[in-house]
C-alpha cells in the first residue's frame, strides 16, 4: 500500500491526527497532532507513512516519526493493532474516511494492556508465551511416514477453518475488563490467560491429531488465570476482527475442562 502524497491529484481533505507516543517503555506518554492530507482509500497506515516522511506537528514543530507496527496489511498478520477513536482494531482495515470523527479528528493509541516498546508499538510476547504453555500445534515428528492422516468432517473443519483465522492481534485481551497489564513475566504463569488462547486450545483439542495433546491443553487452562477465571463479561467476541466465535470457545473449553475434573476427581 502506497502512502497518499502532497501531490496526489485525488488529494483534497486533511485531517487532524493526534498520537499518544512515548519515547521509551518507562518514558512519559505525550500527545501529539500532526495534520495530514490524505486521499480516496487512505487507512492509518498510510497516514503514520505520511507523518514518518514529514515529522512535524500542527505547531510547527519537528518531530520524530511516530513508531508503530505493521505486515501484511490486509487484516492477516495481526501487527498492527491500535487503540483507534477509543476503540480497539488492526489500522490497516481502518479507512480514514470512515473513522473521521465529526471535529476532523482520529486519535491513535497504544493498546493498554501490553508493554508499550515506543509510540503505537507494544509488546505481546506474553500472547505467545500463552500459546506455548497450552502447546498450541499439532504434533506431526515423524506422521510424514505413517500415511494418510485421520479424515475430519466438513461440519468440523469448517469451524476449525473459523477458529484458526486468529492473528493474535490482541484486540480480545485489550478489551476484557479482566485482562490486565502485567509487564513483570515471572507473573506471566498466574494472569489471566484470555480469550485468545483458549480459542486455540478449542481448535486443536478438535484436531484428529492435535488432540493427542488434549490433555495438556486442558490441565494448562484449569489452573490460576485460566477458564474459571473468565467473567464472561463478552467483550472479547464484539471487537474480535475476524469474528471468531471467542463465547462459544470459552464455553466449550469450559465443558471440558469440566469433564477433564470429574474424572481427575474419580480417577479416571
Amino acid at each position: 500500500m502506497v502512502a497518499p502524497t502532497a501531490t496526489s491529484s485525488n488529494q483534497t481533505k486533511t485531517v487532524l491526527v493526534k498520537v499518544r507516543r512515548q519515547d521509551t517503555p518507562t518514558g512519559e506518554p505525550r500527545w501529539e497532532t500532526f495534520k495530514v492530507p490524505y486521499g480516496e482509500g487512505a487507512n492509518v497506515i498510510s497516514v503514520l507513512q505520511w507523518i514518518a516522511a514529514h515529522p512535524t506537528t500542527t505547531e510547527g514543530k519537528p518531530t520524530t516519526p511516530v513508531a508503530w507496527e505493521s505486515g501484511c496489511l490486509e487484516e492477516v498478520c495481526g501487527s498492527c493493532t491500535m487503540v483507534i477513536n477509543g476503540r480497539v482494531r488492526q489500522s490497516c482495515s481502518a479507512l480514514i474516511a470512515n473513522i473521521v470523527q465529526a471535529d476532523g479528528t482520529i486519535t491513535l493509541e497504544p493498546m493498554s494492556k501490553f508493554p508499550v516498546v515506543r509510540d503505537l508499538a507494544v509488546d505481546r510476547q506474553r500472547m505467545f508465551d500463552n500459546l506455548a504453555r497450552v502447546k498450541a500445534w499439532v504434533p506431526i515428528d515423524g506422521t510424514w511416514s505413517l500415511g494418510r492422516g485421520p479424515l475430519e468432517p466438513p461440519a468440523q473443519a469448517e469451524t476449525r477453518y473459523k477458529l484458526s483465522t486468529c492473528m493474535t492481534c490482541g484486540c480480545c485481551l485489550e478489551a476484557c475488563p479482566q485482562f490486565g497489564l502485567e509487564s513483570d513475566s515471572s507473573k506471566w504463569d498466574e494472569s489471566l490467560q484470555g480469550a485468545q488462547v483458549w480459542s486455540q486450545v478449542r481448535l486443536f483439542n478438535m484436531q484428529p491429531i492435535g488432540a493427542t495433546l488434549a490433555g495438556d491443553r486442558l490441565d494448562a487452562v484449569m489452573g490460576e488465570g485460566g477458564i474459571a477465571d473468565c467473567g464472561n463479561a463478552q467483550n472479547c467476541v464484539k471487537v474480535c476482527p475476524k469474528e471468531i466465535p471467542l463465547t462459544e470457545s470459552i464455553a466449550e473449553i469450559g465443558r471440558q475442562t469440566t469433564i477433564r475434573g470429574v474424572k481427575r476427581f474419580l480417577g479416571g
